[in-house]
């Protein structure tokens, strides 16, 4: 009886801790000065992405809205076999960048950022950074041109330089998007960034 008890207690304390070992995805995905104002350290790691990198705040933020919606561990839907069989996965792609696992391991030996999660924010916003300044350094795409950028970050450098995006009238919509959720997330940042500022300096 006693063992059952013990086990019982150890059961419950781990599924009590789960949810809190968990990133949730905030509250208002739509609003940058929101999110920042949610999720403590968020607006700090962003901005240590772009001292770093180069890559806009904003850009960086528009990126990540539309790979995962900040959802940690967002990953692409299974197909299914017979329509009801889960099947294997295309792609590898995970995390808040949906960074697929080359890409990944890419990052980490080239920035040195050893032990690097893709459902790690810090280390998430840092990829975007980083793989803004690669495209700029690589195929000369401007930091702030959101187009170009995310077509490069969607089909990979090879990718860009054959201009596949120009056969997918989808992927050109979905680049227009994230064009427009880079502007007004920079439009919001541009109201609630002092306040930002003033908050992470009395913290410091």
């Amino acid at each position: 009886m006693r063992k059952q008890t013990v086990t019982f207690l150890l059961l419950f304390f781990i599924f009590m801790t789960l949810p809190a070992c968990t990133a949730t995805q905030p509250k208002n995905t739509n609003n940058i000065c929101a999110i920042f104002n949610e999720k403590d350290d968020w607006y700090e790691y962003s901005k240590d992405s772009f001292l770093k990198w180069g890559v806009p705040i904003y850009i960086q933020m528009a990126f990540i809205h539309q790979e995962s919606r900040f959802v940690a561990d967002a990953q692409p839907p299974r197909p299914t076999v017979l329509g009801f069989i889960p099947w294997f996965r295309r792609s590898s792609a995970f995390g808040y960048p949906q960074a697929q696992d080359s890409t990944w391991e890419w990052y980490i030996d080239d920035s040195g950022n050893w032990g690097a999660d893709r459902d790690d924010f810090e280390d998430a916003v840092d990829f975007v950074g980083w793989y803004g300044h690669i495209s700029h350094k690589k195929l000369g795409i401007s930091k702030w041109d959101v187009k170009k950028q995310y077509f490069a970050y969607h089909e990979g450098h090879g990718g860009f330089k054959r201009k596949t995006y120009l056969k997918k009238p989808w992927l050109i919509k979905v680049a227009k998007k994230v064009k427009a959720r880079a502007q007004t997330f920079k439009q919001q940042l541009n109201a609630c960034q002092a306040d930002l500022e003033s908050s992470l300096s009395f913290f410091w």
